[in-house]
């Protein structure tokens, strides 16, 4: 019994976090928060370092950002209190609330009222966009992102079943999972998959890098909308950092009114968010068998 339980826990603990700032030096008063991994982990440190500046100024705690490598992992820390605050996608904020009781959505991205995906194509498909569902991706081959994430799975998932009524493996010659946007981006556009899913805001910013050669990559359908990303709180903050705090945490988060800051996301502003907003990516979760 004994040997199955610090087995357990050594699985959990080594698959959690790669920080620049570890988790086990992290002080019991240190409020720490994360993002799910939706493009590699050199741009997260970029994105999230200034945001970790800016909470600490206007919660007056010192707070931290610690990366992650995957979704999952992301779910773990909030479930196990190693992260307080997390910048999750809507079925990753889904899953890691029901794990932690009384855990609240605080705020959304004004644009993550209405998110959108992109499907995409290389050009060898001969695929050109359309303003319904195309159809004639049937066959082909196909990678979503990380099998966590609702814009790189869930949702188009969603919309491939709805439209063929079938499950992915059933529709395309080969299912992929590229693991982030980034990395479905480039590996349709060199060729190794003929289409895939992505986050339109990952599309458009690697679009202005110049990243996206157009001649060999393009957009054939733009989903329908749904909520998505949102910083989520665990439930039992005002405990650890006193009454008010977790209302003092959406108050900054609303606040945010630096460009340069928001452009990490990239976002507009943030808006008030809460769990109900999100019940639409619960109930397809439970539709397709990703949430119990």
């Amino acid at each position: 019994m004994y040997k199955s339980f610090f087995s357990a826990m050594l699985i959990a603990a080594g698959c959690v976090l790669m920080a620049s700032t570890p988790l086990s030096t992290a002080q019991a008063k240190d409020f720490v928060f994360t993002a799910i991994p939706d493009q590699d982990e050199s741009r997260l440190m970029t994105r999230f370092g200034g945001i970790a500046k800016y909470l600490s100024k206007k919660l007056g705690v010192s707070v931290k950002y610690v990366p992650v490598k995957k979704y999952a992992a992301a779910v773990t820390a909030f479930r196990n209190n190693q992260v307080q605050l997390a910048w999750f996608g809507g079925l990753s904020g889904v899953r890691a609330r029901r794990l932690v009781p009384g855990s609240k959505a605080l705020a959304m991205g004004a644009e993550d009222k209405a998110f959108t995906n992109y499907f995409i194509a290389h050009s060898s498909t001969g695929l050109k966009k359309s303003s319904s569902f195309p159809k004639e991706i049937r066959g082909k081959t196909f990678t979503f992102g990380s099998k966590g994430s609702t814009s790189g799975r869930l949702m188009p998932e969603y919309f491939i079943r709805q439209h063929f009524g079938k499950a992915p493996d059933k529709v395309f010659s080969r299912v992929g999972f590229s693991g982030d946007h980034s990395r479905t981006i480039a590996l349709v556009q060199s060729g190794a998959f003929q289409t895939g899913t992505v986050n339109p805001k990952v599309w458009h910013k690697e679009l202005k890098a110049g990243k996206i050669d157009t001649s060999k990559l393009s957009v054939i359908w733009v989903t329908p909308t749904y909520p998505n990303y949102n910083w989520s709180m665990r439930g039992d903050a005002d405990k650890r950092f006193g009454a008010g705090f977790t209302e003092k945490v959406r108050k900054a988060l609303l606040d945010m009114r630096d460009p340069n800051l928001l452009k990490q996301f990239p976002r507009s502003a943030f808006i008030p968010a809460s769990n109900s907003d999100y019940k639409p990516i619960l109930d397809v979760g439970r539709k397709i068998g990703l949430i119990d």
